[in-house]
């Protein structure tokens, strides 16, 4: 099978001499063609490559334009040569490709990971947020799409996935913090991850908390539990019954599970966390949490 990421990266190359030395469009194929050359020259995925850079090309006006218009205080000049140009391959592929080819997400995530490749300390989460942002704007294609082959399933009749999470606080110099992750759809949300079979919730909670985020916590109240329908490649249609808690931490640095789905973890004093961008559904489980620890330092 071809590396479409390899691909990808060809063409991103290919696409940054361009645009750094100016190169007339159609001597870019001799560009794409040394650059094969040199980093597959068995050449087995080069029409998809041809298709690709042809196609970002052609429609690279429109692709600076939507740029533009979903980073206004970023001036495409102002963009670093990586950044831009893997914006405008993650856009033509999010916008113009077939997605029986590449689905929207997969498009989100390829850009990502080119620029956690080839860009700088910062590029994986501007990428992140433009091409998230435009993704909400098209109305998150593919967000709820079943397999072919997948029938609809009625709502009770849905696997049932068990998850636990947590509003995590710590404190320290007198300040409250709550550590938060942050998705490629440029939310901020709450950890959390699978209960295994015959896992206790709150063991699976501290767990998970451990794995996806490095913490240590300690598990002080429950806050209620959410429940939201995900698309599983081969499952179809999941119901996800997620128990969240408050939880307390060590103030220390929060290290990041390498996977799919986030990018970014941090520490937020509790001042700031209500101007973020949440998902509706996790909104009220944070100003629960905010509002217990409210409650016990004015007591």
């Amino acid at each position: 099978m071809a590396n479409r990421h390899l691909s990808r990266s060809i063409v991103l190359q290919s696409l940054f001499e361009w645009d750094l030395n100016a190169i007339d469009r159609k001597a870019v194929i001799e560009v794409l063609d040394r650059n094969i050359e040199e980093f597959a020259p068995n050449k087995t995925d080069r029409p998809f490559m041809e298709k690709l850079l042809d196609g970002i090309l052609g429609k690279q006006p429109e692709l600076d334009l939507v740029i533009e218009k979903a980073a206004p205080e970023w001036p495409i000049d102002r963009i670093s040569p990586v950044d831009r140009n893997i914006l405008r391959l993650g856009l033509f592929e999010l916008l113009f490709a077939d997605r029986k080819e590449v689905p929207a997400k997969v498009a989100i995530n390829e850009a990502i990971e080119l620029a956690k490749q080839f860009g700088g300390d910062n590029s994986s989460r501007f990428v992140n947020g433009v091409l998230g942002a435009v993704y909400k704007e098209i109305g998150e294609p593919g967000k709820e799409e079943v397999g072919k082959k997948k029938k609809e399933v009625p709502f009770h009749e849905m696997p049932i996935e068990r998850l636990a999470g947590a509003v995590v606080y710590a404190e320290d110099n007198g300040s409250m913090y709550l550590a938060l992750v942050h998705d490629i759809f440029g939310h901020w949300t709450l950890s959390k991850g699978k209960i295994e079979e015959g896992e206790d919730v709150q063991a699976g909670a501290i767990r998970e908390l451990k794995e996806e985020m490095g913490l240590d916590i300690t598990i002080e109240a429950e806050l209620g539990n959410n429940e939201y329908v995900a698309t599983h490649p081969e499952k179809g249609k999941v119901r996800k019954q997620v128990h969240y808690f408050l939880a307390s931490s060590p103030y220390t640095a929060i290290q990041m599970e390498q996977k799919g789905g986030l990018d970014d973890g941090q520490w937020f004093k509790v001042a700031d966390i209500l101007d973020l961008n949440f998902y509706e559904d996790i909104l009220p489980i944070v100003t629960k949490a905010i509002t217990m620890l409210v409650g016990r330092k004015s007591k």
